[in-house]
Formats: structure tokens, sequence, C-alpha cells
């Protein structure tokens, strides 16, 4: 994911006149503290007493403390480490997921909400982030709806590790076309 967001970061501070070696080293270092063990204190903070500890540049270390949107942007470079950090995080697999256990992910989502009786079709959408469930309008209710969502979103919490946030959305339509010649 560093590589890969390090490349969007050169490639966005050419293309905008930013320092490419500001964001260049902001990409590479954002999540240093992450390698950090047994310091108290989230990674991007730890990260920032390593580099302050290593006299980092510090328009440097703004970029790696601001790269969560925690705290105002306060240069360019900065938000281009941040949208890149964003671009490359949110591809799949991007986060040590290997691609089978991607669609593993993917297909467990799906099993999921079509193990439900009134399911006709479940799509995982937007790499897993969302899970959209298609009901029979004939064999389900308004009110299945609601409770159908609160019980597959209780579920995946339950049976699944993901990264971020699913939202399920379950969707009970009837529709009549007809087409006036």
């Amino acid at each position: 994911h560093t590589i890969e967001e390090t490349k969007i970061g050169i490639a966005l501070a050419k293309e905008t006149g930013a320092n490419v070696d500001t964001v260049r080293l902001g990409c590479l270092l954002h999540d240093i503290g992450k390698v950090v063990e047994g310091e108290e204190g989230s990674h991007v903070e730890i990260g920032v007493q390593l580099l302050k500890k290593y006299r980092i540049p510090q328009n440097v270390i703004d970029c790696v403390e601001q790269h969560h949107e925690d705290i105002p942007f306060t240069s360019n470079e900065s938000m281009l480490v941040y949208i890149s950090d964003a671009i490359s995080g949110a591809r799949p697999g991007a986060r040590y997921e290997n691609y089978e256990e991607y669609v593993k992910r993917l297909t467990k989502l799906e099993d999921i909400a079509k193990s439900y009786k009134p399911v006709r079709e479940a799509y995982a959408i937007q790499a897993g982030r969302e899970v959209r469930v298609i009901l029979n309008p004939d064999d389900s209710s308004d009110e299945d709806v609601i409770v159908l969502s609160h019980t597959i979103k209780e579920r995946v919490q339950k049976e699944m590790t993901y990264p971020g946030t699913v939202t399920v959305t379950v969707i009970r339509e009837k529709r009549a076309v007809d087409v006036a010649k």
C-alpha cells in the first residue's frame, strides 16, 4: 500500500506543482508509527514523535500528522499525502489482503445475506464496503426490510473481519412497466 501510495503521491505532486520530495517522504513515512511497539498513542502521534526525534523536516512531519484529516491541512503537500493514502487504501486488497482473501470476504458477505428466505439476490459492492440485498416483494413485507438489514448487520459484525465499515442496504420493490405506442 505504501509504495503504491507513494507512486500516486509523486504523480499528483508533479501534476499540481507541489514539492515532490516532501510528498514522496510524507507518503513513505505516513504510517511509520505502526512499526513502533509498546508506545502509547495513535500511530500518527507515535510517528510524529519518531520523526521529530530523528529531525525529519517539519513539512514532512506535517504530512504525516495530517494524513488522517484529523487536523486541517497546512500545505498542498499534506493534502496530497492524504489523497494518495485514501486512493491507495480504498482499492480492493490494499491493506494486506491478498486477492483470494478478498474474494472469500465478498463471497461470505453475499452468502450471509442470501441465507435468509425472502432474499432473492445479494451483491457485495464498493470493494465489500456495502452489501445490497434484493428481497422478493411477494414473500416479504416492509417490516422485513428493517428487520433483515439489522439481522444481516449483526451477523456480519459477529462472523466477519473487514476493514472499515460495511453498509447493509435491503431493497424490496415491486415495479410495473408498460410502454405506450
